[in-house]
């Protein structure tokens, strides 16, 4: 069982760390102490459910379901289009950073900003559902629920890591020009994989 939740815990560490709208998010917030635990919770749990998903056999109907791809990509693109645009804006005006730290956005926004993050971009269903998904499946009985579990686990760990220890780079971002940076780079991020939905929908058609 070891070596199966181990596997899981690689492959699931693998697929969340690369830098994407959803970790630019948890950044940002953990920067400003919003919402944190809660945030990560979601994330977290959100990528969990999807796992589990994926192991129990999911992702074969995903797979075949162009149409649930497509709706996803498109609101997956309108959405980070829009967020591109609020960082942009953020950055651009200086009265949103005259106190050093950027008032953080309320709790209700926060969630619903964090779920679309989660279910509005399609590499989630791809990565965790379809490709974990079909690897489980070398696995069997108790061996296959580790995997899921090590998986599930490297979620927890990433995000909660990400959303806590981004706490350490406050002394940084004590100057209003590191925010300005930082909501730069966010805005780049979210238009360069709004830019790339849109390519991967237009060449799928």
């Amino acid at each position: 069982m070891f070596p199966a939740a181990l596997s899981g815990f690689a492959l699931g560490g693998s697929l969340i760390i690369a830098i994407g709208a959803q970790n630019a998010f948890i950044l940002r917030q953990g920067l400003i102490r919003s919402h944190v635990f809660v945030l990560c919770l979601i994330c977290a749990a959100s990528d969990a459910l999807l796992i589990a998903a994926g192991v129990a056999g999911l992702g074969t109907l995903v797979s075949k379901s162009p149409m649930l791809i497509a709706v996803v990509t498109i609101g997956g693109f309108l959405f980070l289009a829009t967020y591109s645009f609020m960082a942009f804006k953020r950055a651009w005006a200086p009265s949103a950073m005259a106190a050093g730290t950027p008032q953080g956005m309320p709790l209700k926004a926060a969630i619903m900003a964090c779920l679309a993050f989660t279910f509005l971009n399609p590499h989630v269903y791809l990565d965790t559902v379809v490709l974990l998904g079909s690897l489980s499946a070398k696995h069997e009985g108790t061996a296959r629920l580790a995997y899921g579990i090590g998986a599930a686990v490297a979620s927890f760990t990433w995000f909660f890591g990400l959303g806590y220890g981004a706490r350490f780079l406050a002394p940084l971002f004590a100057r209003p020009s590191a925010w300005r940076v930082l909501d730069v780079l966010i805005g780049l991020v979210m238009a360069l994989l709004a830019i790339g939905l849109l390519v991967s929908f237009v060449a799928g058609e």
